[in-house]
Order: C-alpha cells, then structure tokens, then sequence
C-alpha cells in the first residue's frame, strides 16, 4: 500500500469497529408507550341550527356558482377582444395582463366567499387568559 492510501485505510477500519457499538447503543434506547388517543365527543346541534347551516351551505354554492358563470362571461368576452388585436403584439400584451389581473380578481372573490363561510360556521376562538404585561425597565 502507498502512503496516500494508508490512512483512508485507517479511517475505514475504525469506522467498521466504531459502527456495531454505535448501532446497539441506537437500538438500546426503550420506547416510550403512545398514549392511547382522546376520545372524542361529538355533540349533534339543535335542528334549527342544522336548517341555519344548510341555508349557509346553499348560499355559498349559489355565490361560487354565480361567480363561475360570470367569469365564463368574461373569459368569452375576453377572447372576442383579442381577435381584432391578434397581430398587434404591444395590445396583445396588455390584454394578457388585464385577463391575469380579472383572473386573479376571481380567485380572490372565490376566496372571500369561502374566507366569510368559514368564519360564520367555525366555533369562536377561544383565547386563554392573556397574563399583564411586565413593565420593561427603560435603561
């Protein structure tokens, strides 16, 4: 063996000798047990409460629906728009960037409706009790 390869050599051997001792220790640590999970209560609401859902589920639908037929509306009026400028690169361009702003426009309306469902449907939250602030020295 030459003298570059020595070394390596070396570190392999003491690795090889290293790596049982280091598994077992691995393996030796105990397990801590799972706790078993928390049972879990459901509580059914009042039948009117269930109707009040219903009718908010309903309104959201038709909401999304209506946005979804009015930017088909859109996206067809859009293409009847760019047919004249076809060959007109510059104004191509801009009606691009008018097209992703009303597209974004949707998404965001689309989110909202789902945003303001949510929040009229999830429980309150409910904050522990916040501790006094601790007044800071001003040193």
């Amino acid at each position: 063996m030459t003298l570059r390869t020595r070394p390596l050599f070396r570190f392999g051997a003491i690795a090889l000798a290293v790596l049982p001792i280091v598994a077992g220790a691995w393996q030796a640590k105990p397990k801590q047990p799972v706790p078993p999970p928390r049972p879990v209560v459901i509580v059914q609401p009042p039948a009117n409460a269930r109707f009040q859902q219903a009718v908010r589920e309903q309104q959201v639908r038709d909401q999304l629906q209506k946005n979804q037929v009015e930017e088909q509306l859109r996206e067809r009026q859009m293409q009847a728009l760019r047919k004249p400028y076809a060959a007109d690169p510059a104004r191509a361009a801009r009606l691009d960037q008018a097209d992703q702003a009303q597209r974004e426009l949707y998404r965001m309306r689309q989110q909202d409706v789902l945003d303001r469902y949510q929040s009229a449907v999830a429980p309150p939250v409910v904050h522990p009790a916040s501790e006094p602030a601790t007044p800071r020295s001003g040193g």
